[in-house]
């Protein structure tokens, strides 16, 4: 828990620069390099600086807009809904008003924009859940700020014209995979299509790194892989697809809890235990996570948090939107619960 005040200086003797450098990069003033600028502000929020940007009191932000735009509405336990609180707090804040545009399979299919969506009105635009590549691409050829929360993967969509904010995502799996070796997991399973966005891919890469490093051959016939468009929340396709499985994995990785719970749901329909005959581990940190039987092993995201890094990303990108695109990760953490079924000595 945090006691102390963070401090412009506090930034300053982290990094090693000048408190005026840390100043110039949260204000958005002064010639500094953008990767200067972005390990300021990423370190800002690491540590817990609450006064970002005093500069943005100064300007004025009435009658501005940004436009959400999402696949799928965040219901009250997704990342997204916390995520939308931090954010719209912030930008509230400025008077900056939010509008928020369900993106249809027509329109992704037909590249085209909402009906009642009005490009000379928007300042900004931010995409949630928003996978299809070349929906994505044309969303940035609208020359409109952009940012993106998650995004395609880099292998369908390499040169993403705009800035993109991750969770942290190759790390911790790699921390959970390698623990899993460490109390004598050999077989473990990862679930999820690792081509469904650039989250899924890294903490498949995460995994699979892990298990490289242990000289563990990797085997995708342990996996469950397929396509996103086949129903991992439904536990009787999980089921069926478990049953597939040549032997029972000693540990499965999922790519996020929504899928982690309903592979638990479809474990205890075959009498399989947790942890006593497997063991699962999810990413997110949902409520759901906490509230299974037994409570799910999972990796947290600071969604909150991360909503308001994500509004001064866009803001800074309003301000001034010749500056080269960037990315940034946002760190998690592993929270280890009853689903991990051994004690964690060192998760470093």
């Amino acid at each position: 828990m945090q006691n102390k005040k963070i401090t412009a200086q506090d930034i300053a003797d982290k990094l090693n620069i000048s408190r005026n450098t840390v100043s110039k990069a949260l204000n958005n003033t002064g010639n500094i390099s953008e990767d200067t600028k972005m390990k300021v502000i990423q370190t800002a929020f690491e540590m817990g600086y609450k006064n970002f940007s005093q500069e943005n009191k100064n300007i004025t932000f009435k009658n501005k807009e940004i436009a959400l735009f999402t696949t799928n509405m965040p219901n009250s336990s997704h990342f997204g809904s916390k995520f939308l609180s931090g954010f719209e707090k912030k930008i509230s804040s400025l008077g900056i008003k939010l509008s928020i545009y369900i993106i249809r399979e027509d329109d992704l299919l037909s590249r085209k924009l909402p009906s009642n969506f009005q490009t000379e009105l928007i300042d900004a635009i931010i995409c949630i859940e928003m996978f299809d590549a070349n929906y994505s691409n044309f969303i940035c050829k609208l020359g409109i700020p952009t940012l993106f929360i998650d995004c395609p993967t880099t292998k369908e969509c390499p040169n993403l014209e705009s800035d993109i904010l991750l969770m942290e995502n190759y790390n911790s799996v790699y921390t959970v995979t390698k623990n899993l070796i460490n109390n004598g997991c050999k077989n473990i399973s990862f679930v999820g299509d690792p081509n469904h966005c650039q989250s899924f891919y890294e903490r498949w890469q995460g995994y699979c790194s892990a298990l490289l490093d242990y000289n563990i051959q990797l085997d995708k016939s342990t996996c469950i892989l397929d396509n996103d468009s086949n129903p991992y929340s439904d536990s009787s396709w999980l089921r069926d697809n478990i049953k597939k499985l040549d032997k029972l994995p000693d540990a499965f990785i999922c790519a996020n809890d929504f899928i982690a719970v309903s592979l638990v749901n479809a474990l205890k329909s075959i009498n399989i235990s947790i942890p006593e005959d497997t063991l699962v581990c999810g990413f997110d940190g949902s409520l759901e996570a906490k509230i299974i039987v037994p409570q799910l092993t999972t990796i947290t995201i600071p969604s909150y948090d991360m909503g308001n890094l994500a509004a001064e990303l866009i803001i800074s990108r309003i301000k001034d939107n010749s500056t080269p695109f960037k990315t940034v990760h946002v760190k998690t953490s592993i929270d280890y619960r009853e689903s991990k079924g051994f004690n964690i000595i060192n998760t470093l």
